[in-house]
């Protein structure tokens, strides 16, 4: 009998900068979405695609830009943009993935070293936390672009003795929605730490979520999250 060969597929992106200049981010954030490649997406990609084509766009979904009105959004108007949103939120809700998110909040470090010790530690926890599970597959393909330097290096590094990983670089970003589920989460992660935490919330944001939708969006991915 041929033994068929697992693959899980892990979806990671961040949100934030390693600065702390006037300007800087006050959150640093990672989001892991996890995706087994016995799980067909397929449907999921086609209610996606449909609402989507529904709100005129068929894009990257880009959650800093969107929110923002930036770049491809900036003559969308708040009704199209919240549509393009609500498609991306609920295509996370219904797909078959888990999803974690690590956020440190820079106003409790002082520089660059003390946020990368945080984030290595965090990480590194969580891919302990994942490891059995990890090495149930034949192979496990890391998306991350490396959009960040100090990040990729993190990463690497603590997946350096999984002989089953491969980190994938190059990858089409508007073909990979997993991905895309990943970018949003960094973004609504943030917002829902700054939600608990009683942080003061960006004019965009403030326009674009009310406390109701926060909620909701709280309530409505736990059943998603590896911790909740």
């Amino acid at each position: 009998m041929i033994k068929i060969k697992r693959r899980l597929n892990i979806f990671i992106d961040e949100s934030g900068d390693f600065g702390f200049t006037k300007g800087s981010s006050e959150l640093y954030g990672v989001s892991f979405t996890i995706h087994e490649s016995d799980d067909s997406i397929t449907s999921d990609l086609e209610y996606l695609n449909n609402r989507l084509k529904k709100a005129n766009y068929d894009g990257m979904i880009h959650l800093a830009d969107l929110i923002a009105r930036r770049g491809d959004y900036a003559h969308f108007n708040l009704k199209q943009r919240k549509e393009i949103f609500w498609s991306i939120f609920y295509f996370s809700k219904r797909v078959k993935v888990k999803i974690h998110t690590i956020i440190v909040d820079k106003r409790f470090k002082n520089n660059k070293t003390q946020l990368h010790m945080e984030l290595a530690g965090k990480i590194n926890e969580f891919f302990n936390s994942i490891s059995d599970y990890m090495n149930e597959f034949d192979r496990v393909v890391v998306y991350y672009d490396n959009g960040q330097d100090s990040l990729g290096a993190i990463i690497d590094t603590l997946l350096l003795n999984k002989t089953n990983v491969e980190h994938r670089i190059e990858f089409n970003h508007k073909e990979k929605r997993l991905f895309q589920v990943s970018d949003m989460l960094t973004f609504i992660d943030k917002i829902v730490y700054k939600h608990n935490n009683n942080m003061p919330m960006t004019k965009a944001e403030q326009y674009f979520f009310s406390v109701k939708d926060i909620l909701g969006i709280i309530r409505q991915l736990k059943p998603k999250r590896l911790y909740k």
